[in-house]
């Protein structure tokens, strides 16, 4: 008898346009058109962006919850859990400390505000008041009372992140200390995770309808023409945190083995939506499943990602500083070293304050500037216009950020996978969802 040898497989791509980032970029692309073009058709795109968001939203919650507490549960070992913490959070406040330096450092070279020679009683403060009357929210004190929830299963319908963290980590380390006899309930709480991720990958279908909605309402409203009055701001914000991923972040990224470039392709589609709807959160689940497919041990990732998306905000911090010192040299106010340094120390403190406030960004600005009274609050103004287009750029760093700081600190921890990392991100490891077709070679 002949043996006929089986054929090997080969994969074949998929179209290109069935590629998720393919379509989030072609829809981002048509949303900027339609907003210039069409400013009141793209303004009226608004609700087909909020709803994408709202439901990413929806999901959000129960998929920090079950990571967290399936991760705890599952290390079992709890001085573990406080070791991973405690290197996480020594991560998260240096680079969120030095994202203020570099922030500040920036905003004194470049001085993006010289010669506006602007005149604060001719600022309409009006339009910062809501922005001040809840940059209370921001101290340690509100966060504080913010991060209790009302009831422990509020902590999943409210929406805020912070909660969300501290009832999975309480749960999480509750179960892992019933040993032996949580096991039913953690091979139940894995069933339901994996249940959930499939949610999200049907939510990820919409993505492109949510770009969309959300840049031609972006564009339609403020119009590409509000980036020239304060082109000077904009650009220097977005060269400095170009500069703060490829150097600062690529630094990390060599020094722990992998490069920065590679990453930002690996996710290249969570960053394309995080532009297209201005939100780190609407890729935060797509994120967590990310990291776990490129070597990150689930333990790791569960706690880095979420708690990352509230104290380690790179993008944030160098937009505070550099925009607190924009403020003060159009309204020509010179701030001494001394004043500088104290502006410094109040923004790392309300940046990690307003970890569960939304638009945290103009919110803990204006926290910082009611502190230094020298810098006018009303010059917030000055910024509100094209606000909109630099919470992109923070959005964006504030991801590849947390992307950077779970490898590292998984590499730490002796949780990363080397060879899973590197398949995942020279392209060796398909993503699900987007993965290739295997037919019998030719």
């Amino acid at each position: 008898m002949i043996t006929i040898a089986s054929q090997p497989t080969r994969p074949v791509r998929s179209p290109w346009y069935t590629h998720l980032y393919v379509q989030v970029l072609i829809a981002i692309t048509a949303g900027v058109l339609l907003g210039h073009f069409a400013p009141a058709t793209g303004e009226a795109m608004k609700p087909i962006g909020d709803a994408f968001i709202k439901l990413v939203k929806m999901i959000i919650a129960p998929v920090i919850f079950l990571t967290i507490v399936t991760g705890i549960a599952g290390m079992r070992d709890l001085g573990a859990v406080g070791r991973v913490a405690g290197k996480a959070f020594a991560y998260f406040l240096f680079f969120s400390t030095l994202a203020l330096i570099v922030g500040l450092i920036v905003a004194n070279v470049v001085q993006p505000g010289s010669g506006l020679n602007i005149n604060p009683a001719t600022l309409d403060a009006s339009k910062v008041a809501d922005y001040s009357a809840k940059a209370h929210e921001s101290t340690i004190t509100g966060f504080l009372t913010g991060i209790i929830p009302d009831t422990f299963l509020s902590a999943l319908t409210e929406g805020n992140i912070l909660q969300t963290l501290f009832a999975a980590i309480l749960f999480g380390i509750g179960l892992a200390m019933i040993g032996d006899r949580g096991d039913r309930l953690l091979g139940g709480l894995n069933d339901l995770s994996l249940a959930f991720f499939k949610v999200v990958s049907i939510v990820m279908k919409a993505a492109p309808l949510g770009a969309f909605g959300a840049m031609a309402f972006t564009i339609g409203k403020y119009g590409i023409d509000t980036l020239a009055n304060l082109a000077a701001l904009v650009g220097t914000f977005y060269l400095t945190s170009l500069l703060f991923v490829l150097v600062v972040l690529g630094t990390v990224a060599r020094l722990c083995g992998f490069s920065i470039l590679r990453l930002i392709a690996y996710l290249k589609a969570e960053l394309l939506l995080v532009l297209g709807t201005s939100s780190s959160e609407s890729a935060l689940p797509s994120l967590i499943e990310k990291m776990e497919r490129a070597g990150c041990a689930k333990s790791v990732v569960g706690l880095v990602v979420p708690t990352g998306y509230s104290f380690n905000l790179d993008g944030t911090n160098i937009y505070m500083t550099l925009a607190a010192l924009f403020i003060a040299q159009a309204c020509n106010v010179d701030l001494t070293l001394g004043q500088q340094l104290l502006l410094l120390g109040v923004a790392m403190l309300s940046s990690k304050g307003a970890a569960g406030v939304t638009g945290a960004g103009f919110i803990t600005l204006a926290a910082t500037l009611s502190i230094v009274p020298d810098v006018p609050i009303a010059g917030m103004a000055l910024i509100l216009g094209v606000d909109r287009f630099m919470s992109e750029c923070r959005s964006l760093t504030n991801f590849i950020g947390n992307a950077v700081a779970t490898i590292v600190v998984a590499r730490w921890e002796g949780r990363l996978d080397q060879e899973q990392l590197r398949l995942a991100l020279t392209g060796g490891a398909e993503n699900p969802g987007l993965m290739d077709e295997t037919v019998p070679a030719a």
